[in-house]
């Protein structure tokens, strides 16, 4: 059965007058890529409804809260400190990614066993055994970050654990993607290599703006710079592509029964 959902002509705000393809080509002041890239997994069809049910992060309450531009935004928590190629196996093992939630529980379940993947050795474990939220609101790891599988619940599960951003030296493409589109995290890159200068459970302080951002380790006094996100930040912030497409009014809101 066809969609009642309109063609998504373009989320993101341009200054060009030249047509669009239905999907937004996209390219990040921060992701280095030799081409544009849709801000749309390739799993998810603007036409299938299996979207509408999906619980995602929460969203701005009104669409005056969304606007062009990346509004001050701050998480402040525990980080948990990872190194290079953390592929979606060790975020997500296949076997817990069976399904998408739908509901609560089902989100609850995926997020108690975000990175569970990891091995055995590593130590402490992201969520702790018999809990369905970590302590540990962000992530700082090394580079490609996010690479393997196109599944979105790799953000997803990071997301329903907790998670408000991941401070990575360089991601891959397809998590950068769906980072965005889920609007679960925020992928933010760093100028240095943060990941070999902060420990788990160090406490910091994340500082976004539309210039870029600042990462503050309140444990060792330390201050980094981050990559400003650009035009995928508002996105993010209003709770996906479909949240940000319905706040600007690109697509109808869910009726209400």
């Amino acid at each position: 059965m066809a969609s009642s959902l309109p063609t998504l002509p373009r989320v993101l705000p341009s200054s060009s007058s030249k047509p669009s393809s239905p999907f937004v080509k996209f390219i990040s002041p921060t992701l280095k890529t030799t081409t544009s890239t849709s801000l749309i997994p390739s799993s998810i069809s603007l036409s299938s409804r299996r979207t509408s049910s999906i619980i995602p992060r929460a969203t701005a309450s009104s669409s005056s809260e969304v606007s062009n531009s990346l509004a001050k935004t701050t998480f402040h928590g525990l980080c948990f400190v990872l190194k290079d190629n953390i592929d979606t196996d060790q975020i997500i093992p296949a076997d817990k990614a069976t399904i998408f939630p739908s509901n609560q529980q089902e989100r609850d379940e995926i997020g108690s066993n975000a990175l569970s993947g990891l091995p055995d050795s590593h130590k402490p474990r992201f969520v702790e055994p018999g809990e369905i939220k970590s302590k540990y609101s962000i992530i700082i790891a090394g580079e490609n970050f996010g690479c393997g599988s196109s599944r979105e619940h790799a953000p997803v599960c990071l997301g329903a654990a907790g998670v408000k951003a991941v401070v990575a030296q360089t991601y891959a493409r397809i998590f950068f993607r769906n980072s965005v589109a889920t609007g679960e995290v925020f992928p933010l890159e760093s100028e240095v290599r943060v990941c070999d200068e902060c420990t788990t459970g160090d406490t910091v302080t994340i500082e976004l703006r539309d210039s870029g951002g600042l990462l503050s380790n309140h444990t060792t006094g330390k201050q980094y710079k981050l990559k400003a996100i650009g035009d995928a930040g508002p996105v993010i912030d209003a709770g996906g592509i479909f949240a940000y497409a319905r706040k600007m009014g690109m697509i109808p809101s869910p009726s209400v029964a």
